[in-house]
């Protein structure tokens, strides 16, 4: 049996791009201690393929974390099936808050070292010896108190979009060089209500876990991250402590929790907060790009990237064989680095 998909992306794009189906956009994770992540990740494969489930999944010995979109038709019969995995009866699962069911085109399932890279080696740190959870409610009054510091478990292009109100925003890369560093940085402030919060809860469940691992205390998260938060605050008529766009991992790239614009176009600097990937396959490149920039740059980060998808193909081949090793600067929403292109 096929346990993978073999049809070109772009025309799975094309296909998702035309249909008409309704799809629900979801995404969910929890750490487990899976003995065989290979024999799961076939057993998920074969369950939601049949679902027409797409998305992106990764599996490891620590659990799962997915992100997804089913056929909204095929809902219920999907979390039927969820509920019939011991671990997952129950699970808490994030709709996303801008939904048009164009979130994926095809459904993958890796195995992984772990569910979020993390570069902890310490055999003695347990990711489910987590902090506190606080919903909407707790945590805009938690925040409100000026004992408490609120820590933003995302990386920098992402905070760049959208973040809350006064919150540290550490300017990484990855999760990995973000954590020793966020440990490190509040070191003075360990008597404080630590707050953490991300995307769909899933980092700041493992931070939350760290923290409490180097000794802090008094350590909290916001429940279904990002989220579920906007969707509690909406629900019941909260104050939206959140303001801009909440960036996500799918062909959406982000959505929006606030109608406030907090960041600039990488080019003009213009109020702007649209990520885009640049039109040169070679580069790739994630950075904020407003209209006008965009039709001017013909999608492109810079004038080289502008002049290489204007080449035959045979000519993009041989720019992207000579500047494999350069794309290592290209660090996504760092626009300076793509100048050197």
């Amino acid at each position: 049996m096929q346990l993978h998909n073999k049809i070109n992306t772009d025309e799975l794009r094309e296909k998702i791009r035309t249909s008409k189906e309704e799809r629900t956009t979801l995404s969910f994770y929890q750490y487990y201690n899976l003995g065989n992540p290979y024999l799961f990740r076939d057993h998920l494969f074969i369950m939601w393929d049949k679902l027409k489930v797409l998305g992106r999944i990764y599996v490891a010995h620590e659990g799962i974390n997915a992100q997804i979109s089913v056929p909204t038709q095929n809902l219920d019969k999907f979390k039927s099936k969820l509920s019939e995995i011991t671990f997952l009866d129950g699970i808490r699962l994030n709709a996303a808050i801008e939904d048009d069911g164009k979130s994926f085109v095809k459904l993958q399932i890796k195995v992984r070292d772990k569910i979020v890279a993390d570069g902890i080696v310490d055999p003695d740190f347990d990711p489910t010896d987590r902090g506190t959870h606080l919903k909407a409610k707790e945590f805009n009054a938690l925040t409100a108190d000026e004992n408490t510091i609120v820590v933003d478990m995302r990386n920098h292009y992402e905070s760049e979009v959208g973040h809350f109100e006064n919150a540290i925003c550490p300017d990484v890369d990855t999760f990995r060089e973000q954590l020793p560093l966020v440990a490190k940085e509040l070191e003075p402030m360990k008597d404080k209500n630590i707050v953490m919060y991300c995307t769909g809860g899933i980092r700041c469940e493992k931070a939350s876990a760290y923290m409490r691992h180097n000794g802090y205390k008094n350590v909290y998260q916001l429940e279904g991250g990002i989220i579920e938060y906007a969707r509690q605050v909406k629900n019941q008529g909260l104050e939206n402590k959140f303001k801009g766009k909440n960036f996500v991992f799918d062909d959406r790239l982000a959505e929006a929790i606030s109608e406030d614009v907090i960041a600039n176009c990488h080019q003009c600097g213009e109020p702007a907060d649209t990520h885009v990937n640049c039109a040169n396959t070679g580069c790739n490149l994630l950075f904020i790009q407003c209209a006008s920039c965009k039709e001017k740059m013909e999608h492109c980060c810079s004038d080289t990237c502008i002049e290489v998808i204007h080449m035959n193909e045979d000519d993009q081949k041989e720019w992207r064989k000579k500047h494999r090793e350069k794309k290592k600067l290209f660090s996504k929403g760092r626009f300076e680095n793509s100048k050197s292109t």
